[in-house]
């Protein structure tokens, strides 16, 4: 069913034989030197491995070079690619890939990804096989979350269990590695030091911000870097010049952003840019004004991007308000973009959406703190804020350097509270102590390790005829009877592409099976949010 990796190699090279031909400029220059660098690297036998490139630098495609020559000449079985768990960046790679290499041989897999539905080009063979994919991992490329990804390594349940044995003999790409979770780092690294030692994988941590984990790693799995001179690279890539905006409230930020033509502006809450996006959006002249949040479903937000990618192309009007699910990985590329304060990796995520392709000699990225009360950072963005704006004070020019990222890391790993901290529920210690006896406490890692922990809830939100059907279909019949049925992944899997991640529980009305149902369906009123 799935092509062999000489194929697969045969049309990555078609492929970048034709992107090396696309123009002649300083950062297509940098990118190609990327992937040069890459494919030499790849000739090495398995280890772990970190690739520093910024933002723009062509990242997916340079890790993909690697793989597929690493793959190649040290006879590994296949190639994971693994992403923080947002739905706009793995789709948008997976489809990178899917051009590649076929839909056949790509595995997209993560809660919103139904075969049946997205793969609407492909035949009833090739949906059934990518379905029966989703349950070992038995095809060449997986693409998923950091959530999937490590769950499954540290869960007892045979469902995840039963796809763990495919990642022995493969490349384990990690991508956008600093927004691993802080409380549970030490386990997933320990968990990749076992993959490299033990079970012949290669694992290559790929970010354009590097946090410092050799410290926290196996002695025996100390990375190496993959490109010669990543501060070198990063000073040819440096396409924006970062300003301090200082404390800015909604009406000068507001009009400030409507004396832009296109500008992206990232908040720290939903709240905030809920009303920022009111405010623009009611003034004259709004035309072309967006919002995007995690409150919104995948379905709608896809839509969105798309209108906003196409209007930024176009040269229109293009003003958007996003919470900072826009940060990592999504290709888009505005003059300007503004960020509450945060920390440096994420202002430097948010800074590699500004000026992308080096249309003009340097963007500008102005980074403020919010003079409203529900603007301001909280809990945990609020530490991390904090260590940023010290970063700031510390580093003036320039404040994203490779030194500034590396000080950054060390303040938040000290003052998140030291090694214990980093694995906050004791996981580690806990099969250390049975390390003896081979009696590990497999049900209460499982209980213990969940990369996403909030108080949220999965709603179902009823956007569009399809929604709304599987929603009647599913309050009417349940999930058992479904399952019983043979339908097996089509309700479930697919209605999660409807669901945004909200709280308050009043608002909405109990479904089945852990999902709740939007009793105002606020993807469809004029406020995108509540």
């Amino acid at each position: 069913m799935y092509d062999t990796f000489d194929e697969l190699f045969n049309r990555f090279e078609d492929h970048t034989k034709a992107f090396a031909k696309i123009g002649e400029s300083r950062i297509n220059r940098c990118r190609n030197d990327v992937l040069r660098q890459c494919k030499e690297k790849a000739r090495l036998p398995p280890q772990m491995f970190t690739l520093t490139v910024p933002t723009g630098g062509g990242k997916t495609l340079s890790s993909m070079a690697f793989s597929l020559d690493h793959l190649k000449k040290n006879d590994l079985k296949r190639i994971f690619y693994v992403i923080p768990p947002y739905t706009s960046i793995i789709e948008q790679n997976a489809d990178v890939f899917r051009k590649i290499f076929g839909n056949h041989n790509v595995l997209e897999h993560h809660s919103n990804y139904d075969p049946k539905q997205r793969e609407t080009e492909a035949t009833d063979p090739v949906r059934e096989s990518l379905t029966l994919s989703t349950e070992n991992w038995d095809i060449p490329l997986v693409v998923t979350t950091n959530v999937q990804f490590f769950e499954s390594l540290f869960s007892n349940r045979r469902s995840k269990c039963r796809k763990i044995h495919n990642l022995s003999k493969s490349v384990i790409i990690l991508d956008e590695a600093q927004m691993l979770p802080i409380g549970y780092l030490k386990p997933c690294l320990a968990a990749l030091s076992e993959l490299v030692l033990n079970y012949g994988s290669t694992v290559v941590i790929c970010t354009a911000t590097q946090p410092k984990i050799g410290s926290f790693l196996d002695e025996r799995t100390k990375p190496l870097e993959i490109v010669d001179s990543p501060e070198e690279l990063y000073e040819t890539l440096r396409r924006v010049h970062v300003n301090n905006a200082g404390e800015l409230d909604d009406e000068e930020l507001s009009d400030r952003l409507r004396d832009l033509k296109q500008v992206l502006c990232i908040v720290n809450t939903r709240k905030h840019a809920s009303s920022l996006f009111d405010t623009i959006s009611a003034s004259e002249g709004s035309d072309g004004c967006f919002h995007l949040s995690a409150a919104m479903c995948p379905v709608h937000r896809r839509t969105i991007l798309k209108e906003i990618r196409n209007r930024l192309k176009d040269g229109l009007p293009c003003r958007v308000i996003s919470t900072q699910l826009i940060e990592a990985g999504v290709d888009i590329d505005f003059p300007v973009v503004y960020r509450a304060m945060t920390g440096i990796d994420s202002v430097a995520q948010a800074a590699g959406r500004c000026n992308r392709e080096g249309k003009s000699e340097r963007g500008e990225v102005y980074v403020f703190r919010s003079a409203e009360v529900y603007g301001k950072a909280t809990s945990w963005q609020k530490r991390v804020a904090e260590i940023g704006e010290m970063i700031f004070n510390e580093y003036e020019d320039p404040p994203l350097s490779l030194d500034a990222v590396g000080r950054y890391f060390h303040k938040l790993y000290y003052y998140q509270g030291g090694n214990d901290r980093l694995d906050k529920k004791g996981i580690l210690q806990s099969l250390d102590e049975r390390l003896d006896e081979l009696a590990f406490p497999f049900e209460d890692v499982n209980d213990a390790f969940a990369i996403i922990e909030n108080g949220t809830k999965d709603v179902v939100i009823p956007w569009d005829d399809d929604a709304r059907f599987r929603i009647e279909k599913i309050r009417k019949n349940g999930f058992r009877k479904i399952l019983a049925e043979g339908c097996r992944a089509t309700p479930l899997r697919s209605i999660h592409r409807y669901s945004g991640n909200w709280k308050n529980p009043e608002l909405w009305i109990p479904l089945v099976n852990g999902f709740m149902f939007s009793r105002t369906c606020p993807c469809i009123l004029k406020k995108p949010v509540l």
